[in-house]
């Protein structure tokens, strides 16, 4: 019989072991989802099916304010960081090496490297002083915030995706005297565009997920939906909460899997 070589998954015990992994990570989930169905008022015991707390998640005037002021952050701070993202991988990638591109390349991945409670820290005395000479206390921090520990998430799927792009159409565009912008405009941008969107949707899923840098940016007033439910935990934690983290939670898996299906190679 030939030797097939060494997998890990030929090892004694690892089917138990990535089971018990499985269940120690997605167990509580589960339990999150199910315990939003539930018509008691207990998050210990479940009495019976119910729609109850999506109900009056949806008819809390609180609840919808948080909504809607998440998705506007979290919708431009990725328009925004994609748009960046986007021309940095250009630059990064189109053109010849050149001395310092290692520096600018953790300088763009840098939200990624350094704890978040310290760019949080950073961006609330930054922003703090500009608070102090301009009077200004509107959602313009929490976007640019946002904006900037975005930038690289939605800048490795799109240099990714330009890193695994042929050349040969660009050049060929090239040599029939086509212009760099008409070059990327009609070849560059159609073949990115799955990188683009993919790098976008994981920049509005991190933004719309984020509560330490937005914890310590925001204003009076200015609570996001994660936010707003950690206020709530700190209260009571009653199935409403539940039900918000579900939605949540379907959002994310339904962007997250799109992501996925945007950035796999294809035979």
């Amino acid at each position: 019989m030939a030797d097939r070589g060494f997998t890990v998954t030929r090892l004694p015990g690892f089917t138990t072991i990535a089971l018990l992994v499985f269940a120690a990570l997605y167990a509580p989930i589960a339990m999150l989802v199910v315990y939003s169905f539930n018509a008691g008022d207990s998050i210990a015991t479940y009495d019976g099916f119910s729609m109850r707390w999506y109900q009056r998640a949806w008819e809390n005037d609180h609840v919808k304010d948080a909504t809607v002021r998440s998705l506007v952050i979290a919708t431009t701070a990725a328009l925004i960081a994609t748009a960046a993202a986007t021309m940095a991988a250009l630059a990064t990638t189109r053109k010849k090496p050149f001395r310092g591109q290692t520096a600018v390349y953790v300088a763009i991945n840098q939200p990624l490297m350094v704890p978040e409670i310290v760019t949080a820290v950073a961006l609330l005395i930054f922003f703090a002083a500009i608070k102090v000479t301009t009077g200004y206390q509107g959602l313009g921090y929490l976007i640019l915030a946002h904006t900037a520990f975005c930038i690289p998430f939605a800048y490795l799927p799109i240099r990714a995706r330009l890193e695994g792009m042929d050349l040969t159409l660009e050049t060929a565009a090239a040599d029939l005297y086509a212009t760099p912008w008409r070059t990327f405009r009609y070849v560059t941008l159609p073949l990115l565009a799955p990188g683009i969107v993919a790098g976008m949707m994981l920049a509005f899923v991190t933004s719309l997920d984020d509560v330490v840098i937005t914890l310590f940016v925001k204003s009076a007033g200015q609570d996001t939906l994660p936010t707003y439910l950690l206020g709530q935990i700190r209260r009571q934690v009653t199935g409403e909460v539940n039900a918000i983290s579900t939605v949540l939670l379907c959002l994310t898996v339904v962007l997250l899997t799109t992501f996925f299906l945007l950035t796999r190679k294809k035979s």
